[in-house]
């Protein structure tokens, strides 16, 4: 079966899909694209969603359903403070008070049987969260529409990426949930969460989020603070190392009780919270003390790897000089070995001396390097070859020499060459009957 074909994208979701791939840095359009339909088309969410998890966070988009929200809710040290609803005045007041008193529970007993009996039919849509920044950026959105722009800073991802921001930067969370169907809900946003004063005490000094409780991601969070009445705010810190509800304000106050209330919760807990940030200090500093001696005990590790590495590598060093030391005396002692035998095989192959009145023979006298002089008889017959042989197994005749005749000078051609193969005799070289000649050490050219 083919994979459906993805849709055009309109100008509007070209241009977001390209700001995106701006404002993240992200190569692969295709994955632009998919974080963009996650959020449906939000940029705003994707992108802040996008950046908590190159800070760390775990993106909570569609996170599973059954994770608990980690908030400690039982804290009997929580502060409460519930604003009652006015109480009539005057005779016209109380009468118009009891006359509506039985309808107003009839309505509300009825509704609530209505939503018991509805649950049985249906189960509350709420129930399942599967676009929590959705909802949260939805809420904002609509929010914005009904009372403008002028409102704290709202946070725009979900409750528990919220719970993770205000624990990593231990700072105070204020938790608004908005009900739409509450009678204080309207008077509440416009005329204490909308004001001058309570937006920058906020913004000053907490992170704001808020959901409406018709919401799954709302609704989840209001299944788990368990608020009584609306409107609702619930102050969160990390206490104890849990994040913790220090604080419940509930019913419709105003501006100025509003930031009383809040000073006094966060004045309450101010201890806890500067306990937890020199706990987290000591933390970082033993952590980096840690870090240090790791570093310099891997430095000292490398050190002696590296002294290690060198000495195996002098001790390679003088074996490998020793052994071509050992390797040239044993070639040494080869070549003479060598020169040995051959000066000796060149002994034995010499032809006899003549007798002194051989009128073909010649006398001549070898004066050697070393001042030795040597005298012998050849034949005038006889190659140079002969004579070369002769002081070759000589040893005191060097390895390597040629053999000079003065008068005039030259260098008499004892050995073939490729122009002259066969050396020539004696008398060809003219030599005559009483002759000397010089030996010449070429070893050392």
């Amino acid at each position: 079966m083919a994979a459906p074909e993805e849709q055009e994208l309109s100008q509007a979701q070209t241009e977001k899909l390209l700001q995106f791939q701006d404002l993240t840095g992200l190569e692969s359009m295709d994955q632009c694209r998919r974080t963009l339909e996650q959020h449906n088309w939000n940029i705003e969410a994707a992108v802040q969603d996008r950046l908590n998890e190159q800070e760390g966070v775990p993106s909570v988009f569609n996170p599973p359903p059954s994770r608990p929200l980690q908030v400690n809710t039982a804290d009997h040290r929580v502060y409460s403070y519930i604003v009652p609803r006015p109480q009539p005045r005057g005779l016209l007041g109380w009468s118009y008070y009891l006359i509506m008193l039985p309808f107003r529970f009839t309505y509300y007993t009825l509704l609530d049987i209505f939503r018991i009996a509805l649950r049985f039919i249906r189960p509350d849509p709420r129930g399942r969260v599967t676009d929590p920044v959705g909802d949260v950026v939805a809420f904002i959105h609509s929010f914005e529409e009904q009372y403008g722009r002028s409102h704290p800073v709202l946070y725009q991802g979900t409750y528990s990426q919220a719970l993770n921001d205000a624990k990593r930067e231990l700072r105070y969370l204020l938790v608004y949930l908005h009900s739409d169907d509450h009678q204080d809900t309207d008077e509440f946003c416009r005329s204490t969460l909308c004001t001058e004063e309570v937006v920058n005490f906020i913004n000053t000094r907490m992170l704001f989020w808020a959901c409406s409780t018709t919401k799954p991601e709302g609704y989840r969070v209001s299944q788990a603070l368990r608020e009584n009445t609306y409107p609702f705010l619930a102050m969160i810190m990390l206490k104890d190392r849990k994040m913790t509800v220090v604080g419940r304000l509930e019913g419709l106050i105003q501006p100025e009780d509003l930031v009383n209330q809040l000073t006094f919760i966060m004045e309450a807990n101010q201890t806890y919270l500067m306990s937890e940030r020199l706990e987290r200090e000591e933390r970082n500093q033993t952590q980096a003390l840690r870090q240090q001696q790791d570093e310099a005990y891997l430095a000292s590790l490398r050190a002696d790897q590296e002294k290690e590495r060198r000495r195996r590598e002098e001790q390679e060093q003088r074996r490998l000089e020793e052994e071509a030391a050992r390797q040239s005396v044993l070639a040494e002692e080869k070549r003479r070995r060598t020169l040995e035998e051959e000066k000796e095989r060149k002994s034995e192959c010499l032809p006899p001396e003549p007798p002194v009145d051989d009128p073909d023979s010649v006398k001549i006298v070898f004066k050697l390097p070393n001042d030795t002089r040597v005298e012998r008889r050849f034949l005038f017959s006889q190659s140079l070859v002969v004579i070369y042989d002769f002081l070759f197994s000589l040893k005191e005749t060097p390895e390597k020499f040629q053999i000079v005749a003065n008068f005039p000078r030259r260098v008499l051609p004892c050995l073939p060459t490729h122009e002259q193969p066969n050396p020539p005799t004696l008398k060809e070289a003219g030599l005559s009957c009483s002759q000397v000649l010089f030996v010449q050490d070429l070893t050392d050219d």
